[in-house]
């Protein structure tokens, strides 16, 4: 999956939640300023196990992110 559609998914999902990207992150143990580079695309390849914590923040299982 290319890094611009995941963060795509990653913030309709979040703004279908009405969840800031500070309630997000805050929620998956990441900075604020790390959704923003992953909502950007610019976070390139985030490591399986923050995948799994943002899956679980956003209540979605981890296929619906990086299908």
């Amino acid at each position: 999956m290319s890094p611009k559609r995941l963060g795509r998914v990653i913030q309709k999902l979040r703004e279908e939640q009405g969840m800031s990207q500070r309630d997000l992150a805050a929620r998956a143990k990441v900075t604020q300023g790390y959704i923003a580079q992953l909502e950007t695309g610019l976070k390139k390849n985030p490591s399986l196990p923050v995948l799994r914590r943002l899956a679980k923040a956003l209540g979605v299982p981890l296929a619906e992110l990086v299908q």
